[in-house]
């Protein structure tokens, strides 16, 4: 490419944000106004855009499915990208083992860092690049914003004024729809992220049991000092696995949904955003943006 020629570039995550953007900035006019957003200025359909996905190597099947369905329904590839490991590794086990063991965390996030924003970056170089991200017009978070001095960074639902609501009538009425996991989870990402909730590490064993037990393998238990290395702070996952516990959790959940049905109620929302607003007040814990929009 010559030195000024400018990369466009929406890097996807599996979840529905990024995926609504791709199929919103193909034909952005004609979604301004089927979604009624007359306020909005017109935009240019992005024709010569990359699309891009930060493979960890321990991604949900759900996932790459997803992917896959809307590489053929945006008629382009989506390029797989991932960060150094050796043969035989994933990317993510191959860090574990440079980290000493260490799980990542939300105070250590070398996961964010090593295998999503590094190979990203690299991808980029030092080309001039206009990053699209879906952080919509109802949310007050920023999303991954690069320091390179290369890449300019835009935020087309949050310009057009495009709410989560907006979001799932595209993925509906585009034909796409949501990658299944959204039925017990409300992120993508790793199978084991250490920002899932109680209930989402719940769906995880129902849904996984493979994947739940490989991520009990993950947990140490150090024996001499009592310190333990577990994905959540407050219990192991052999803990959160007793029928008692997933009970609780069930349960609580349960009580959660009736509340937030009372708070809501003089809303008209489809059943699975009303789902979604489950899951996200559950806690207050937020996963890293760049992984989940």
């Amino acid at each position: 490419m010559s030195d000024d020629e400018t990369r466009t570039i929406i890097a996807l995550s599996g979840g529905k944000d990024s995926s609504a953007l791709a199929i919103y900035m193909r034909e952005p006019n004609r979604w301004q106004k089927h979604l009624g957003k007359t306020d909005a200025d017109p935009r240019e359909p992005l024709e010569d855009v990359e699309f891009v996905f930060c493979d960890t190597g321990t991604e949900l099947e759900e996932t790459y499915e997803y992917l896959d369905q809307l590489e053929r329904y945006l008629g382009k590839p989506i390029e797989r990208l991932q960060a150094d490991s050796p043969p035989g590794k994933t990317p993510f086990d191959h860090y574990l083992e440079l980290y000493g063991g260490f799980l990542p965390s939300a105070n250590m996030r070398w996961c964010t860092r090593n295998l999503k924003i590094k190979p990203f970056e690299h991808h980029i170089g030092d080309d001039p690049v206009i990053n699209y991200v879906g952080i919509r017009a109802d949310e007050d978070r920023e999303g991954y914003i690069s320091t390179k001095d290369n890449i300019t960074t835009v935020f087309p639902f949050r310009e057009d004024g495009l709410v989560k609501e907006d979001i799932y009538r595209i993925l509906d009425d585009s034909g796409m729809g949501r990658p299944d996991y959204y039925d017990w989870r409300s992120r993508s990402g790793c199978y084991f992220c250490f920002f899932q909730r109680k209930s989402e590490w719940v769906g995880l064993k129902e849904n996984h049991p493979e994947l739940y037990e490989k991520a009990k393998e993950y947990e140490k238990f150090d024996e001499d000092t009592g310190e333990r290395f577990t994905w959540d702070d407050t219990e192991s996952l052999e803990e959160l696995e007793s029928p008692e516990r997933i009970e609780e959790i069930k349960e609580n959940a349960q009580d959660r949904r009736e509340r937030l049905k009372q708070e809501m109620s003089d809303r008209s929302l489809m059943d699975v955003f009303f789902e979604d607003e489950v899951r996200e007040a559950e806690d207050d814990s937020r996963g890293c943006n760049i992984c989940h929009l």
